[in-house]
């Protein structure tokens, strides 16, 4: 079967890989090169065992703050646009306790899943993408968030999780002694010795070579033009630069930019930007960078190792479809970096990113196809900050569901 593919970012890669793995001829499309989106600059870390959703019952009390403030980490900020609308009122909805149990079930089983099926690619291609398995710290600030956080952490156990503890912050300064400067600032830790980090576009860039190696088709700089049907199938894609692409079956993998497209053939995806920010720093080779990763909860942002590089990504906002980098976030991802970690780099060659994460209100991806929609058009799409943990295992779903 030839099945297109369209996104080159981490989810429509994977999705691609797995496709060729059980025979298919592949094409895969995308207006950019490969990681170009929310793949290229991401948190680096792979969060196998602590899945939380957004989706949260504190949420609720939080609403003020998060309309308001100019300071939180978690913002939505109003458009002219019912999709955000009916997005955040679905998001609402879902800030359930039960919502939360179901969602973090489901994650943590896909999350297994995918760290198997990355796993295992990763040793069979031979793959250099700055990997490490040094575990994870994740910092709270309040008693009040690290007993929520303890309470996730049973839950998670019961659910099959993987093996976590509560330490205090002295005990979470001998797992990483970077973090003796700010130990003061935060109550307690969540750690997790099992979690992973590694480079997205350098997985993405060796799948990219991969693919090309075992005939596969890339056509990047090519954008979507519009789709071409023929009752109640698709039979090609045709591109902004002419041309159309046949295939026997398409797999939708665009992120934030997927529910526009898949209107166009009258299917309604729950997916919406949420925009994040990154920076990359050289660790200067004075090896008090953490190794640990660390996540500091109260302000949303992460912190991972990428070989001689540390890599800081945190905010959440709902903003539209607005991917500027701004000076304003960039200035507070290194200002937090520092107060972390004052003596891991010079921070005098900063390299800021900017991408939209594509997300479900619940937290829980789409894949599969839909009602209502073409029977040969796939959806890969809606993972969220979880993108790069949960890719690998969502590929072998699509690929499963589309064998």
């Amino acid at each position: 079967m030839h099945v297109c593919v369209l996104g080159a970012g981490i989810i429509g890669l994977t999705t691609a890989y797995e496709l060729t793995q059980r025979g298919h001829r592949v094409t895969v499309i995308d207006r950019a090169t490969p990681a170009s989106g929310a793949s290229g600059g991401n948190g680096a870390q792979l969060s196998y065992a602590y899945v939380q959703p957004l989706a949260d019952p504190g949420i609720w009390a939080q609403l003020p703050k998060l309309l308001l403030s100019p300071s939180s980490a978690l913002k939505i900020r109003p458009q002219w646009d019912p999709r955000q609308w009916a997005w955040v009122w679905q998001f609402l909805q879902a800030c359930s306790a039960q919502q939360s149990q179901t969602t973090t079930s489901q994650l943590l089983a896909l999350a297994a899943h995918s760290r198997l099926v990355f796993d295992a690619m990763r040793e069979r291609e031979n793959m250099h993408c700055d990997f490490s398995e040094s575990g994870k710290l994740v910092l709270f600030r309040s008693e009040a968030s690290f007993a929520a956080a303890r309470q996730q952490m049973a839950l998670q156990k019961q659910l099959g999780g993987a093996t976590q503890m509560a330490v205090s912050a002295p005990e979470a300064c001998a797992i990483e002694p970077a973090l003796v400067h700010p130990q003061k600032t935060f109550t307690g830790a969540i750690y997790t010795e099992s979690e992973c980090a590694a480079d997205c576009k350098q997985v993405c860039d060796a799948l990219a070579q991969i693919l090309s190696a075992q005939g596969a088709a890339l056509l990047v700089g090519q954008a979507f033009k519009n789709w071409v049907t023929s009752g109640d199938k698709l039979t090609a894609v045709s591109l902004d630069k002419g041309g159309e692409v046949a295939a026997d079956a398409f797999v939708l993998c665009t992120g934030h930019a997927a529910p526009a497209m898949a209107a166009a053939v009258g299917v309604r995806l729950p997916v919406y930007p949420l925009k994040g920010y990154s920076i990359t720093v050289a660790t200067d080779g004075t090896g008090v960078a953490p190794k640990v990763s660390i996540t500091d909860s109260a302000r949303k942002i992460v912190f991972a190792r990428l070989g001689q590089r540390l890599r800081a990504a945190g905010m959440v906002e709902l903003v539209g479809h607005d991917d500027r980098v701004q000076d304003r976030q960039i200035q507070t991802l290194q200002q937090a970096t520092q107060a972390l970690f004052p003596d891991c780099s010079r921070y005098t060659d900063i390299h800021p990113w900017a991408g939209m994460r594509p997300a479900t209100p619940t937290g829980l991806p789409v894949i599969g196809r839909q009602a209502n929609g073409p029977h040969n058009l796939y959806i890969n799409a809606g993972q969220g900050a979880l993108g790069f943990t949960l890719a690998s295992g969502s590929a072998v779903q699509l690929a499963n569901m589309l064998s």
